[in-house]
């Protein structure tokens, strides 16, 4: 008999699959007591490294704005011709500090811009889509990638077994297994807001957006070999070629990209644009060129300016705003209290999380760590009567805004006519990779599978792909009973 989910204190819990809504396309509710427990408590599992994400390099760079999309947005760093300092970290996801570069787990992306408006993060991956939908699955989903508690090993059958009983991850790990799962360095890999944000222009006309940083050295990766043996050989690979290409003056760029999607197209869409698993077509909403953004000055000090760096999507700038995307508001969140745990409840005040260009007029006070205070004749309350900030709604960012019914309910997203799992990784697999590609992706998968996927797991593995692709699911089951054969041959 099944035992039921509860909270640490013993009271069982109604859903382990959707968070507490306002409507299915309105916010998360912070009412929520269980999701907010369980991303709270997963937030606090590490000491002091990231939870997720530990392995990372980082540099600084430039935003150049050469396109007008003013018409979208007043954002300022988006204006024709802006010029934006910037702050870059790339990582793995599942590996600890001291992982290698090399394996296959997709990367953290992530900017900080310094605007004059305040600090704005775009925190995405080098994949355009994630492998769950929904905040609450977020813990499960990362602990299955990580270390059985026992023995302190990984475990691929861990992996596949949360990967089969989530069917939304397919489109995820269809990218996974392929040749993007192994970027030949950082520098050859594309990055991606991933998210659906807001824009909204100087009119309050709003705009649903995703960002594409199409790198200008190309796509390159590694095969599955060639990740194996530079792990041995170094360990450090990716942080060395970064750290090594800006040295010599070789830096690298990505031209900045966005889709855009007028408010009214999104309800009756193919398929619902704020889903997570799921890309926009290229055909209904083609790339709209931003600008150039270059990295070019290595840190000084790694633990100052990246170990210490805080990218949290809950900083956004006028002109900016959230989206009905549930992983986006979950993680409005869970980042910036990850940061306050790791790092101190001032973690705003380290060098690299300073705004550089905006100033700072908070009421934030005390607290571990803190070295910059107001004058003592600032009042410490608000509102006030002697000369304290006041907030200005012409001047604050309105991206919170959209249309939503508010009944409270546990649902997923509001099913459109082509929402399915399995959907968009099938085309991936049939109409985007070509033959080679689809012969490295078998492979990939079936090498991955036999490091210790067993049953009941493993008849599911054959039924998830079958589902994605027949021809493809065939080929992996040959592969994997062919090789389980020789093994115990």
């Amino acid at each position: 008999m099944t035992k039921p989910t509860t909270t640490n204190t013993g009271i069982p819990v109604e859903s382990d699959d959707e968070s507490l809504t306002a409507g299915t396309q309105g916010p998360i509710l912070l009412h929520d007591h269980y999701l907010i427990e369980k991303l709270a408590q997963f937030n606090r599992e590490r000491v002091p490294e990231r939870i997720v994400h530990a392995k990372g390099s980082g540099a600084y760079g430039e935003l150049v704005v050469t396109n007008d999309v003013s018409k979208y947005t007043k954002a300022k760093l988006f204006q024709p011709g802006a010029r934006t300092e910037s702050l870059a970290r790339f990582s793995t996801v599942a590996g600890e500090q001291g992982s290698p570069d090399t394996w296959r787990d997709p990367r953290g992306f992530a900017v900080k811009f310094y605007t004059e408006d305040g600090n704005y993060d775009l925190v995405g991956n080098n994949t355009p889509i994630f492998f769950i939908k929904d905040p609450i699955k977020f813990p499960d989903f990362i602990r299955s990638q990580k270390r059985l508690p026992g023995n302190g090993l990984r475990d691929h059958n861990m992996q596949w077994d949360f990967w089969t009983l989530r069917p939304e991850t397919a489109h995820q790990v269809t990218w996974l297994m392929g040749d993007r799962g192994i970027p030949k360095t950082y520098r050859h890999m594309n990055g991606y807001g991933s998210h659906t944000y807001q824009w909204i222009n100087a009119t309050g006309e709003r705009f649903w957006v995703k960002y594409h940083f199409r790198t200008d050295q190309g796509i390159e990766f590694l095969t599955q070999a060639e990740a194996d043996r530079i792990a041995g050989e170094d360990a450090d690979y990716h942080r060395k070629d970064l750290w090594e290409a800006i040295e010599r003056g070789d830096f690298p760029s990505w031209t900045v990209y966005v889709q855009v999607m007028p408010v009214a197209e999104a309800e009756g869409y193919r398929f619902n644009p704020f889903d997570l698993t799921k890309v926009w077509s290229h055909k209904d909403y083609p790339l709209i060129e931003v600008g150039k953004w270059t990295l070019n000055r290595n840190p000084r000090n790694y633990f100052v300016d990246i170990e210490q760096a805080a990218f949290e999507p809950s900083n956004v700038v006028p002109g900016i705003g959230f989206s009905p995307d549930k992983m986006l508001l979950g993680r409005v969140f869970a980042y910036a209290d990850a940061h306050r745990y790791r790092i101190g409840t001032n973690y705003a005040q380290l060098p690299p999380n300073q705004a550089r260009a905006a100033e700072v007029n908070s009421y934030s006070k005390e607290g571990a760590m803190r070295y910059h205070y107001n004058d003592p004749n600032v009042p410490v309350y608000a509102p006030n009567s002697f000369g304290g900030p006041h907030a200005d709604p012409e001047k604050a960012a309105d991206g919170g805004i959209w249309d939503f019914d508010p009944t409270i309910v546990r649902a997923g997203y509001i099913r459109h006519a082509e929402d399915g799992d399995f959907t968009q990784a099938g085309t991936l697999v049939r109409e985007v990779l070509d033959d080679a590609q689809r012969e490295r992706l078998v492979d990939n998968i079936v090498g991955h599978v036999l490091v210790g996927v067993r049953e009941p797991v493993l008849s599911r593995v054959f039924q998830y792909w079958k589902n994605v692709d027949a021809d493809l699911g065939k080929r992996v089951e040959e592969g994997v009973r062919a090789g389980l054969d020789g093994s115990q041959g």
